[in-house]
C-alpha cells in the first residue's frame, strides 16, 4: 500500500447510494481523510453546480471536475478551465448518436440543453443536478460551439455499448467517449476524461501521481485508475471494472465509498 495525499473520488455510483443519498458514514470518512492529512476531490459526470450540494457537507477544499473534466472549478464554483469540443466534433457525435437511436443531450458551461422533455432519464438527472432542462430543437450553431459535453441516453444498455465503440472508431482522438452509466455515454474533449483529471489535480496540487488513490464504479473511472498508485472498485462495479482496480470495496447501497476508505487509507481505522 503506498503512501496516500489525495483520494478522487466518483459520486454517482460511489460516493452517494442508489438514491443520491450522501450518507453520514460517507461524511464521517471524508472528514477522517482530513485528519490524515489526506485531501479529497471529486469528480463526475454532473455539470459542477450537479456538485454544488456536495462542496460544504464534505468541506470540499480541492478543484471540482466537472464533465469528466470538462471544466474545473473552484469550491465556489467559479471556473478555473474549460474543455469544449470541437463544435464539428460535437456535431459528429450527435448524429451518431442519433443514428443509433439514442437521445442526445448537450451541456454548455452553463445550461443543459434536450429534444424532448419526457425522454428517458431527463426527470432523474433533474432531481440529481437539481436543475432543469431546456428543450431546443434542433441544437444549433451556437450551442454546439459551447458544448463541454454530448450525452446519449438509451435503457437499451447493449445500444449505449456499441454506439461508444462506435464514436471511438469514427472521432479517434478527437473526442473521448465512455459510458458513466450504463444508460448515459458521454463524449467530451479528448483531455477531458478521469485520467487527464488525475494529471490536472497532481498538477495543481503538487502531488506525486503514486501517492493518488481513486474510487469509482465504471468504464470511465478505469481512466483515472490507470494513473493513480492506488485504485478501488466499488462493489457494484462490473466484473471488467473490477479487474482494472487495485482493490475492491462494497457496494454504494452498503457503505461501500466509507468502508474502501476505513479499509485501505485509515489503516482499519472507523471514521
Amino acid at each position: 500500500m503506498p503512501r496516500i495525499s489525495l483520494l478522487i473520488a466518483d459520486v454517482d455510483g460511489t460516493l452517494v447510494t442508489e438514491d443520491k443519498i450522501l450518507t453520514e458514514r460517507a461524511q464521517a470518512a471524508v472528514a477522517a481523510l482530513r485528519r490524515h492529512d489526506i485531501q479529497f476531490a471529486i469528480t463526475s459526470g454532473r455539470p459542477p453546480r450537479g456538485m454544488a450540494m456536495l462542496i460544504e457537507p464534505l468541506d470540499i477544499a480541492a478543484p471540482v471536475a466537472g464533465f469528466n473534466g470538462g471544466v474545473f472549478t473552484r469550491p465556489d464554483l467559479s471556473v478555473i478551465e474549460t474543455r469544449t469540443l470541437a463544435p464539428d466534433i460535437a456535431r459528429q457525435a450527435i448524429e451518431i448518436i442519433e443514428h443509433h437511436g439514442l437521445d442526445p443531450w448537450l451541456y454548455t458551461g452553463t445550461d443543459w440543453l434536450i429534444h424532448k422533455k419526457d425522454a428517458p432519464h431527463v426527470d432523474r438527472e433533474a432531481w440529481t443536478v437539481k436543475f432543469d432542462a431546456k428543450v431546443v430543437s434542433p441544437f444549433v450553431a451556437a450551442d454546439l460551439d459551447r458544448a463541454v459535453k454530448i450525452v446519449g441516453v438509451s435503457d437499451d444498455h447493449e445500444l449505449v455499448a456499441r454506439c461508444e465503440a462506435d464514436i471511438e472508431a469514427v472521432l479517434g482522438e478527437h473526442a473521448s467517449a465512455k459510458r458513466s452509466q450504463p444508460y448515459y455515454l458521454d463524449v467530451t474533449h479528448p483531455e477531458a476524461n478521469k485520467g487527464a483529471v488525475v494529471d490536472t489535480l497532481v498538477k495543481r496540487l503538487g502531488i506525486p501521481a503514486k501517492e493518488v488513490a481513486t474510487i469509482g464504479d465504471m468504464p470511465n473511472d478505469v481512466l483515472m485508475f490507470r494513473r493513480s498508485g492506488f485504485s478501488i472498485a466499488m462493489g457494484n462495479a462490473s466484473n471488467e471494472v473490477k479487474s482494472q482496480a487495485s482493490a475492491v470495496t462494497d457496494s454504494y447501497n452498503d457503505e461501500g465509498f466509507a468502508k474502501a476508505v476505513e479499509r485501505f487509507l485509515l489503516n482499519g481505522d472507523a471514521a
